[in-house]
C-alpha cells in the first residue's frame, strides 16, 4: 500500500469573512463569539457538530463546577448568564446560598448533584456554587444567546482542516463540509477547538499531553430516592456494592452516578479509560467500543444487585468521547502545577477558576500573530492542566479572548500589545471576574510574573 497520495490542487471558495473567526463552538468558543459580538464585531463561529456546547452538551459533562473559592464566586459573566437561562427552563439546579456549607444534612441533600468542592479536605466536603444541568438545556440556551447576538454567523457541520498563515500571521481557516472545502477569513482567529488544532496547524509551539478518556452515559427509570436511602441507611451494604460497581465499570470518580434535572435520570461520568490518544482515530474508535462494553456490564449488574436501579436502562451515551487532554499550547507564559496549587496571582490575570488565575500571556501563542487560544488547551504544563481544565474557567478564558479581540481591533494593535488593564476593566464592567483583584488566599511570586 502506498504511504501517501497526491491531492489535486485547486482554489478553495471563501464563504465568509468577518472581524473575528472562532473555531470551536464549545463553551469557550461560544463565550468568545458572544463577547466579541456584544461589542459590535462581526463573528464567524465554526463548529463540527450539529449543536453548540462541546463537551458540556455533546460530552454530557453535566455539572458546571470549579467556580467557587470558598463562599466567593470566582467565575461569573457569560457562564452565570447561561446558568440563569437554563434555570428558567427548569433544566439546571444550583444550591441556594443558604445551603452552601459543610455539614451532614447539606451533604445528603446536595452531594448526589455533584455540587460540592471536590478539592476540599473538609469532611463532608462543602456544598458550593455549582450547577447540575441538562445537555439539551445547554444547547438551547447557547442557541438563544448566539441568535440574540445578531452579528454571529454560526456555521455548524464545519470541520477545521488547516490554518491560513501568511508572513507569520493567521488570516483565516479552511474547513471541510458537505459542500466541500471552504475558506473563512478573519482579522483575528480564536482557537477554541480543545485540541489546539488551529494553533498547531499554524505552527505555534506546543506539547503533547494525555489523560483518561470517558464515554459518559445516562441511565433512566432510576428510583433515586431508594438509591439514596440505601446509601445512607445501609452504609456497609452500599459500600460493598458500590465498590463492585466501580470495579465493573473500570474506574470512576468517587460518586459514579449523579442526579440530573430530569426525574429518574442520572448521569455517569465513567468509565475512566487510560492509554488512549485523543488525537488518534484508532484509539478513539477503540475507546468508544470499550466504553459501551463496560456500560453494558455495569447495567446488568445494577439491575440485579443495586437498590434503586432494578428497572434502569441506558438513555444515551454521549455523542462525543470525553477527551480531557491532548495538545497544550506553549505560549508566552506556561502555567505550572505550582501556579495552580499555590493559587498564584498574576498581574495580567484575565480569567479565574476556583482559587487559581489564568494570565493573559497563557492565551497567546508564540510565533503566530492574530491568534488567541481559549479552553482546556491553553498554555499550561500537563499536570497544571489536569487541575484547571473545567468548563466554567474555560468559558471565562473565552470571554476574555473575545474582549481582547475587540481591544486589538479598536486600537489597531496586535493581540500581544493590547492594554491588559483595559481588558480587565471591560470584563468587570460586563459582570465577569478577570482575577485582577486577588482573593485573600492568593499568593504572589515575583518570578512568576
Amino acid at each position: 500500500m502506498a504511504e501517501y497520495v497526491t491531492e489535486p490542487g485547486g482554489r478553495v471558495p471563501v464563504v465568509a469573512q468577518s472581524d473575528l473567526v472562532v473555531v470551536g463552538g464549545g463553551p469557550a468558543g461560544t463565550a468568545a463569539a458572544l463577547a466579541a459580538a456584544r461589542n459590535g464585531l462581526s463573528v464567524t463561529l465554526l463548529e463540527r457538530y450539529p449543536y453548540l456546547g462541546g463537551l458540556a452538551s455533546g460530552g454530557m459533562v453535566l455539572v458546571l463546577d470549579d467556580m467557587a473559592n470558598g463562599p466567593e464566586i470566582a467565575v461569573r459573566g457569560l457562564c452565570s448568564d447561561l446558568i440563569g437561562r437554563m434555570e428558567k427552563m427548569g433544566l439546571a439546579v444550583t444550591p441556594p446560598e443558604a445551603d452552601r456549607r459543610s455539614d451532614s444534612a447539606m451533604w445528603r441533600k446536595w452531594s448526589r448533584w455533584g455540587v460540592f468542592d471536590f478539592t476540599s479536605q473538609q469532611q463532608p466536603q462543602p456544598i458550593v456554587y455549582a450547577s447540575a444541568f441538562d445537555p439539551d438545556g445547554f444547547k438551547r440556551a447557547s442557541n438563544d444567546m448566539v441568535e440574540e447576538a445578531k452579528t454571529i454567523n454560526l456555521r455548524l457541520h464545519s470541520w477545521f482542516s488547516r490554518a491560513i498563515v501568511e508572513d507569520g500571521a493567521i488570516k483565516g481557516v479552511v474547513v471541510e463540509s458537505k459542500e466541500g472545502r471552504q475558506a473563512i477569513l478573519g482579522k483575528i482567529v480564536v482557537d477554541a477547538t480543545g485540541d489546539l488544532d488551529v494553533a498547531a496547524s499554524a505552527g505555534a509551539p506546543h506539547i503533547k499531553g494525555n489523560y483518561i478518556v470517558t464515554t459518559v452515559f445516562r441511565l433512566g427509570n432510576v428510583d433515586v430516592a431508594e438509591a439514596e436511602r440505601f446509601e445512607y441507611d445501609e452504609p456497609d451494604s452500599f459500600k460493598a456494592l458500590d465498590r463492585d460497581a466501580k470495579r465493573i465499570i473500570g474506574g470512576s470518580w468517587d460518586k459514579w452516578w449523579l442526579k440530573t434535572p430530569l426525574p429518574g435520570v442520572v448521569w455517569c461520568n465513567c468509565p475512566h479509560m487510560a492509554n488512549y490518544d485523543g488525537l488518534k482515530v484508532e484509539d478513539q474508535t477503540r475507546a468508544d467500543f470499550e466504553g459501551r462494553k463496560r456500560i453494558a456490564r455495569l447495567v446488568e449488574f445494577l439491575r440485579g444487585r443495586m437498590p434503586g436501579f432494578r428497572d434502569c436502562f441506558v438513555v444515551d451515551v454521549a455523542p462525543q468521547l470525553g477527551i480531557r487532554q491532548t495538545r497544550l499550547l506553549e505560549g508566552r507564559y506556561v502555567v505550572t502545577k505550582d501556579d495552580v496549587h499555590e493559587r498564584r496571582h498574576f498581574a495580567d490575570s484575565v480569567a479565574r477558576g476556583r482559587d487559581y488565575y489564568t494570565p493573559y500571556r497563557a492565551l497567546l501563542p508564540q510565533k503566530v500573530q492574530g491568534l488567541i487560544v481559549a479552553g482546556r488547551h491553553y498554555s499550561a504544563t500537563s499536570s497544571a492542566q489536569r487541575m484547571s481544565r473545567e468548563i466554567p474557567p474555560c468559558m471565562a478564558m473565552g470571554e476574555a479572548a473575545g474582549e481582547a479581540a475587540v481591544l486589538a481591533l479598536e486600537g489597531s494593535v496586535t493581540l500581544d500589545n493590547i492594554d491588559v488593564g483595559k481588558l480587565q476593566v471591560r470584563l468587570r464592567a460586563r459582570g465577569a471576574d478577570p482575577g485582577d483583584r486577588p482573593a485573600a488566599n492568593a499568593t504572589f511570586l515575583k518570578a512568576a510574573e
